[in-house]
């Protein structure tokens, strides 16, 4: 009895996290593959499918214009076929295209100007954005925000804050040069720059003082996977002294585009530390850390944990399809940029090397990814045993 029951408990852990990632994954792929649909089709451009995930149909059916909807057997993507596609990466078929009648050629995506083609690729990761910046600012202006002031009302002993020369009764006026309004706003900032020197600017009794802080670097095993962080080491005011504040329409857009430009600064940062050693790439994640995270955030927050998920993920997906990586919408944005400046398109030849490249480092990095999440996993489960 008791291993059924620790069959059943596994059961429903899987699917309490599995069904969750793929609501929303498939929120964020569907407005991902519509902006390109929508504006391919605005630009006159033919599409042959409209995919929900990867491989063997699973369902389906063909709208009248010829354009196949279905629901494929691997939910990890989607993509979006137009006329003249050899497959789903949007890869030129110069055979298919040089067979086609005059109609057809028309409305191919391989004939269309470099300025449409460049459009159509962009409308992906674009859409993405909008509907981050949509849910970040519809949270804000339904549920309104609470906010607690920038003030310190205790100083941890030998933190940061305190070799700073923080006191109790501070109110942080700003960090590096950029105003801070709430505690929270001043955590977010803080957090960011672990072992940076950070100018921060304190009104203290009455008067403006400017001191120089160093957040520590604090690691911790979360329910979500390892977390780095940077700490002051500051105690801000209690939980009743947050007010909740409502927003217009207009103020709540604007928050919401400044959320999601804090995750792209945020991603940024990351990437730039990876690069110049100042951080580890065991916090990269792929669909099993995604799952795992998706399935915390529904325990945890339910409906609306799950909604917020759904803009940082639609950031993410946005951002990395940006990159430019041959296969990737970014690496298709770059070799129309080539050609715009070389005022004809790259040989087929060096596009076919370069989406063979992309494939490999995309691979590569999915395959890191998965090795990252298994390894986390296997850290969280130890972790649970003892």
């Amino acid at each position: 009895m008791e291993f059924l029951s620790g069959m059943g408990g596994n059961a429903a852990g899987f699917f309490g996290a599995v069904i969750p990632f793929l609501i929303v994954l498939t929120i964020v792929v569907f407005v991902h593959e519509m902006g390109h649909f929508l504006v391919g089709r605005w630009c006159g451009v033919g599409v042959t499918a409209f995919s929900i995930g990867f491989g063997p149909e699973v369902v389906g059916f063909t709208d009248r214009r010829g354009t196949r909807w279905k629901l494929s057997a691997i939910p990890l993507g989607g993509y979006v076929k137009f006329v003249g596609d050899a497959n789903g990466a949007s890869v030129p078929d110069p055979e298919a295209v040089a067979r086609m009648n005059p109609h057809e050629r028309a409305i191919s995506f391989p004939t269309q100007p470099v300025a449409k083609r460049a459009a159509i690729v962009a409308a992906g990761p674009i859409a993405n954005f909008i509907l981050a910046i949509a849910v970040f600012a519809g949270a804000i202006y339904f549920s309104g925000r609470y906010e607690t002031p920038a003030r310190v009302e205790a100083v941890q002993p030998n933190s940061a804050a305190a070799r700073a020369g923080f006191q109790p009764g501070d109110v942080i006026r700003s960090i590096d040069g950029q105003p801070v309004k709430t505690f929270n706003e001043m955590q977010r900032v803080v957090s960011a720059a672990a072992g940076s020197s950070l100018a921060v600017t304190v009104e203290r009794g009455g008067q403006v003082q400017n001191l120089t802080a160093v957040p520590d670097m604090i690691e911790e095993r979360t329910p979500f996977g390892r977390h780095r962080f940077g700490r002051l080491g500051i105690n801000g005011p209690k939980a009743d002294a947050a007010k909740l504040v409502h927003y217009g329409p207009f103020e709540s857009l604007k928050l919401g585009v400044h959320e999601t430009a804090f995750v792209v600064e945020r991603t940024f940062d990351y990437i730039g530390k990876l690069v110049t050693g100042r951080e580890s790439a065991d916090q990269l994640s792929g669909p099993i850390g995604i799952a795992r995270v998706s399935g915390e955030v529904a325990r945890v927050g339910g409906v609306g944990g799950l909604i917020g998920l759904v803009a940082l993920l639609s950031v993410s997906i946005g951002l990395l399809n940006l990159f430019p990586i041959p296969l990737l919408d970014g690496g298709h944005l770059m070799f129309y940029a080539f050609e715009a400046v070389r005022g004809r398109p790259l040989s087929e030849r060096a596009q076919e090397i370069g989406f063979r490249i992309g494939l490999a480092f995309v691979l590569m990095l999915m395959l890191f990814a998965a090795w990252n999440d298994i390894l986390n996993l296997g850290a969280s489960l130890s972790q649970r045993g003892t």
